[in-house]
């Protein structure tokens, strides 16, 4: 950890203002340039198109693939010879963090197709440098044989054609970067000792002095550590990355996916108002009367950060802005996961279970059938919903749509969704039996959810599972009148996913059933610091507040 270590500290000392992709690009005539960061990626196109070029590969290093694939396209009219513009196609059309939202990891066909339509001019365009077609040839690994071979095979070996292209060219910056983030792409979520994301981060790191306002440098190192045990050396990437990129909505984003690691709420707040607002602004003119996936995004994590400060009146008016989508720009996971747990997380934080029955997924035009794992959040929010009321019967309903979700996902090779669902799965059975009077089953169905969840992690797309599993299993334990084995669930589940309002105000409920009253009173401390600004009536807060009032 030496290593990453001094990563953090490199972006506390070079973290820039705001640079510019191309100094010359301007929105319209007059319009200030834009602000997506620094690359410097040499290419042999015309001189007309290099500039072109570099913003293009900037708004793909933020992510803004329909954004970046339409300024390759124009680098193509304005020079029809230029291969690399192909090549930065078929890179924005594969997405290797964000592909594993889709069934199986892979592109849609129509993405796909249209990788596989760039390679191929980009092999005919015949480039004019050695290192050009290395990064072509690496990029063809990705879509060769897409018929035979699944999306983590050719991620794989895609993976190993950067790390050829990065020891071939050592002075390569983009052949670094684009390594990392190939890596990042295979890394295996039930490694617990993060070798594939400590690995892109060192490379990062060598490369960070020389590059300190390039966009992928500081994203990227946010993925790499964007797991609880690593969250806090991103910090400083976290705040320098959207300094660097500030137009690009997924760069006032990224950094709460950090802000949510560590239960810094109003930072998160603040980075997704500005995301959202950012996302709006943007589709309005790129796709007016639509509304941005990347906005749904920003309100995901706007609602669960709202939830936890306790926040509710500005949750319920994320939950109505959400409610009232009718059409997407871009209708992928990232949007069907925001479409059903934002109202999925208002109706179980606030344990309002009859409002969790009738949860739904809207729009009813949307391609649900296509996202099957965020279909799976509805159907546990039912599940738990419908157990908690006793409407056992609607609840083993939704337990068997659940088991039906798995299986399928299982079926097509989606080893890590249909664990996802698992979960689920086992935690609706779990309040199922505790419903029925199964107590020892019950606690045996959650405790082999809560060891699910801990040997993987959350997906690059959420800030966290609907409710921790641990926290659930601590919530049992209470019901169950043992207070000492729940408190040791809470401490655990608050360890990884910290300042979460209930799983606070659970760890003050078992303390003080477990007799210590000092460690009580700490938590329930906590929690209404963590409510200064609540504006519901949370049964968790009067809970704190009545407590404290008896000890003083």
């Amino acid at each position: 950890m030496k290593t990453v270590g001094c990563l953090a500290l490199l972006f506390l000392a070079l973290a820039p203002l705001p640079c510019l992709a191309d100094e010359q690009h301007q929105h319209e005539h007059g319009s200030p340039p834009e602000r997506l960061g620094k690359v410097d990626f040499p290419v042999s196109c015309d001189a007309s198109a290099r500039g072109q070029f570099q913003r293009g590969l900037a708004l793909l290093h933020s992510f803004w693939y329909d954004a970046a694939e339409k300024a390759f396209l124009d680098v193509a009219k304005t020079d029809p010879s230029c291969a690399m513009a192909y090549w930065g196609v078929a890179m924005t059309n594969f997405h290797p963090i964000w592909a594993a939202g889709n069934p199986g990891g892979e592109p849609t066909p129509a993405e796909l197709r249209k990788g596989i339509e760039a390679v191929a001019k980009a092999r005919a365009a015949n480039a004019k440098t050695e290192r050009e077609r290395d990064y072509i040839a690496a990029v063809e690994a990705y879509y060769r044989d897409a018929d035979k071979l699944d999306h983590p095979a050719r991620s794989r070996a895609f993976e190993a054609e950067m790390e050829r292209v990065y020891r071939k060219h050592p002075n390569d910056r983009e052949a670094g970067i684009f390594y990392a983030l190939a890596i990042l792409g295979t890394a295996s979520p039930t490694d617990k000792t993060y070798a594939g994301q400590k690995k892109a981060a060192e490379i990062l790191n060598r490369i960070l002095p020389d590059a300190p306002d390039h966009p992928g440098v500081a994203h990227y190192v946010i993925h790499s550590f964007d797991y609880p045990p690593l969250a806090s050396l991103a910090l400083p990437a976290a705040r320098g990355y959207a300094r660097i990129a500030p137009d690009a909505p997924h760069a006032l984003h990224m950094p709460s996916h950090i802000f949510t690691r560590l239960g810094l709420w109003e930072d998160s707040i603040q980075s997704n108002l500005a995301a959202a607002a950012a996302a709006q602004k943007y589709v309005a003119k790129a796709t007016p009367g639509a509304t941005s996936f990347d906005d749904l995004h920003a309100e995901d994590y706007l609602e669960y950060a709202y939830l936890q400060l306790g926040r509710d009146s500005e949750a319920g008016r994320v939950v109505e802005r959400v409610a009232r989508v009718d059409r997407l720009d871009v209708p992928n996971f990232a949007a069907a996961y925001a479409l059903a747990a934002v109202p999925t997380r208002y109706a179980i934080e606030r344990q309002k279970w009859a409002e969790a029955v009738k949860l739904e997924g809207k729009p009813a035009s949307f391609p649900w059938p296509k996202f099957r794992n965020a279909e799976a959040i509805l159907c546990f929010g039912r599940a738990l919903g419908a157990a908690h009321s006793g409407n056992l019967a609607a609840a083993r309903d939704e337990l068997g749509r659940l088991e039906a979700i798995e299986k399928e996902l299982e079926q097509k090779g989606d080893k890590y969704w249909s664990g996802q669902v698992a979960i689920q799965r086992l935690e609706a059975a779990s309040w199922i039996a505790r419903a029925e009077g199964k107590n020892e089953e019950a606690l045996r169905l959650a405790r082999s959810a809560a060891e699910l969840e801990a040997s993987t992690d959350k997906h690059a797309v959420t800030p966290g599972s609907i409710v921790p599993a641990r926290e659930l299993l601590g919530d049992l334990l209470l019901e169950l009148e043992q207070p000492v084995a729940a408190l040791k669930e809470y401490e655990a589940s608050l360890a990884t996913s910290p300042n979460r309002l209930h799983g606070l105000a659970g760890a003050g409920r078992a303390a003080r059933g477990s007799g210590d009253r000092d460690k009580a009173a700490s938590y329930y401390g906590k929690l209404l610091l963590l409510a200064s600004r609540a504006d519901g009536q949370r049964a968790e807060i009067v809970e704190a507040k009545e407590t404290l009032a008896r000890e003083k």
